[in-house]
């Protein structure tokens, strides 16, 4: 029996809806079996960590998901000696637990971490797999079932904030985007529980926002603002009011722009 059946047996959760635009789960699988790291790359709420779950709980491995930010060091992911009841004791980080254990490591928006991460995930994305703890002593060596995944978002790297080539290189690529509207209508409909009649218009609205990206708006709507929208919707709130909360208010914080989207929103959606 081999190693993706295996795993694909221990599967006990109830995997998440996941609508595929290309061969992205075949590209995974291949990546897991393989023992390769994974980037994916893309727009803020396009689905990344919706397919990061889907493929876990596909493949029946464990999820340990760290979303990064300014402050997050390498010792957040490796581990820290911390007190407790009076001793020193080492506690192993969430990279350092995936690696010892197996499973899925999964980093997201991986460019907002210090550059010291960059650093220790250097010698798990080559031919070592090895996680080298300098404040333990150890060397780990990453098991056949350990993978690390990580994401980021093009459109919004700086000079200051970028992934380096040399770290873009260590790892299998996928581009991620939003779906085309029928599978954004489909997924949107299943997650929120409002109809795909009614979704539809929701869909053609945000299609229209995300062409404004970059000039008025430097976002465009995500998949999970249609979602969320879609369940306001779906438990009674007036529509008008769902999109207000739900898709214009999170987009600007500028009176005029927002005035600016709703025009666009009544124009679209009677």
């Amino acid at each position: 029996m081999n190693m993706l059946s295996t795993a694909r047996e221990r599967a006990s959760i109830e995997i998440p809806p996941y609508i595929p635009s290309g061969r992205e789960c075949e590209l995974f699988e291949s990546a897991w079996t393989r023992q390769l790291p994974l980037l994916l790359k893309g727009p803020t709420g396009c689905g990344k960590t919706r397919f990061v779950s889907h493929m876990a709980a596909r493949l029946g491995l464990p999820l340990s998901t760290v979303s990064c930010h300014d402050d997050l060091a390498a010792a957040d992911l490796t581990g820290r000696y911390l007190l407790k009841g009076g001793d020193t004791v080492w506690v192993d980080g969430p990279l350092t637990r995936a690696v010892r254990d197996g499973g899925i490591c999964y980093l997201d928006e991986i460019v907002e971490a210090r550059k010291d991460v960059a650093v220790v995930l250097h010698p798990l994305t080559d031919d070592r797999r090895i996680l080298p703890l300098e404040r333990t002593g150890e060397t780990l060596a990453a098991p056949a079932g350990f993978m690390l995944v990580v994401s980021y978002n093009p459109g919004y790297q700086t000079i200051l904030k970028a992934l380096k080539p040399s770290t873009k290189q260590r790892f299998v690529s996928i581009e991620f985007d939003f779906l085309p509207k029928k599978q954004e209508i489909a997924i949107v409909s299943i997650e929120s529980g409002l109809d795909e009649a009614r979704v539809a218009p929701l869909v053609e609205l945000a299609s229209r926002l995300r062409k404004l990206k970059g000039a008025d708006i430097e976002e465009g709507v995500s998949t999970r603002l249609l979602v969320y929208c879609a369940a306001l919707i779906d438990s009674g709130m007036d529509r008008k009011d769902a999109i207000r909360a739900a898709i214009i208010e999170p987009l600007s914080d500028d009176a005029d722009v927002k005035a600016a989207l709703t025009e666009v929103a009544a124009a679209i959606i009677a």
